[in-house]
């Protein structure tokens, strides 16, 4: 057997690379292989380790190639021999492999230390970004659980992020809008009616709320709060703000919240959120409270029904009770538009809703137009408010 294919010196590489501080290069790997093997390799064990090597502890290692199939969205890691791939259409395993857990682990910790996050026993979850890999022009985002907390093994999800330019046009050439729903979402941007939209993970808020900002009349500006960079809408003045986690030692973490206070005092004309998922909900509702019109967000909702509830959990977060959450909601919504992901993958518009309040004071969505029916009980209420909105 070769000095390279030993476990023992490949292990050895390893440990004294993971002391090396710095961007890990071709130069620095090939020589700590010389170190660890006492000079003795050949260049062809030399480059053969190399390689291992390279593949490993670069880029997103064995992962890497998945991260260029066409359409990937998602790339799970479930254990050593159960890689999965989600292209829109569900799940697929893949052929991809590791050695071991070890080897899931190793590939967890590094990419954790490249998003700027710690991975390790006493913190044994992460969520970060990986801007340095490219895939998906916006980079990709990184969730990785350790084993035991993950009884199978080591846990690792990448989201390639890519950047929601899909206009109005092409969102009704591919059905996922319908002409009439067409007609009622430009109304809606027009008339300056605030508005969310809805759906389930992955079924296309992003990509629906960016065509609609793209609709915005180009004289408005438009700041958008994220927490992760994705809104690219066609139009000329828009300002972005990306949220940033704390740094391994804990310090340096803006908040969307923070973001979207800081947002009123830039001159916005439409406040956005690209997704609403905590606390900032209060901020936002406030800033739609107070002269903001025709501002937008996404939240995480399975049907329009839900979507009170949904942000009164979210609400309660920021110290705001139920009836309060209820109060502000009538006042600075309007409008949601409800997007799903079907069987087949498709995604689109599926239901225009109208927040509507009851004689409790409670918040309910009454539906407008869904995709099945066409025109639903609250079209007239709409059709109002869009009028007197649009006349006004």
């Amino acid at each position: 057997m070769s000095a390279i294919a030993s476990p023992d010196l490949l292990e050895r590489v390893r440990e004294r690379l993971a002391l090396t501080e710095g961007e890990l290069t071709p130069a620095t790997v090939a020589s700590a292989i010389r170190t660890e093997s006492g000079g003795v390799l050949g260049d062809t064990d030399l480059l053969a380790a190399l390689r291992i090597l390279q593949t490993e502890l670069t880029g997103a290692g064995p992962l890497e190639p998945l991260l260029g199939v066409p359409g990937v969205a998602d790339i799970l890691v479930t254990a050593p021999d159960a890689v999965w791939i989600d292209r829109g259409a569900g799940l697929e395993r893949t052929a991809i492999s590791f050695p071991d857990e070890a080897a899931v682990r190793r590939l967890a910790q590094r990419l954790a230390l490249s998003a700027g996050r710690r991975l390790d026993d006493a913190q044994p979850w992460v969520d970060g970004r990986l801007d340095g890999i490219t895939h998906g022009d916006l980079g990709v985002r990184l969730h990785a659980v350790l084993a035991p907390v993950a009884q199978g093994g080591t846990c690792v999800s990448l989201r390639v992020l890519r950047p929601a330019t899909e206009e109005l046009d092409d969102l009704v050439a591919r059905d996922a809008v319908t002409p009439e729903a067409r007609a009622l979402v430009e109304e809606i941007v027009r008339a300056r009616i605030a508005f969310l939209v809805t759906g389930g993970t992955g079924a296309g808020k992003t990509t629906m709320l960016a065509a609609m900002l793209g609709r915005v009349d180009p004289a408005e500006r438009i700041v958008c709060v994220e927490d992760a960079a994705e809104l690219v809408p066609s139009h000329p003045h828009v300002v972005r703000l990306v949220a940033r986690a704390p740094n391994v030692e804990g310090v340096g973490e803006v908040t969307v919240r923070d973001l979207v206070r800081q947002s009123l005092r830039m001159r916005p004309d439409r406040i956005v959120v690209g997704e609403v998922r905590g606390a900032e909900v209060v901020d936002l509702l406030a800033a739609l409270n107070t002269g903001h019109d025709g501002g937008a967000g996404t939240v995480h909702a399975n049907s329009p029904s839900e979507v009170p509830a949904r942000l009164e959990a979210l609400a309660a977060l920021g110290g705001m009770d139920r009836r309060a959450l209820h109060s502000q909601l009538a006042a600075a919504v309007q409008v949601v538009l409800h997007v799903r992901r079907d069987s087949s993958g498709r995604r689109g518009l599926v239901e225009v809703g109208v927040l509507e309040r009851d004689s409790a004071g409670a918040v309910g969505i009454a539906p407008a137009w869904t995709r099945e029916s066409g025109a639903g009980p609250a079209i007239r209420t709409l059709r109002e408010l869009l009028d007197r909105r649009i006349l006004r």
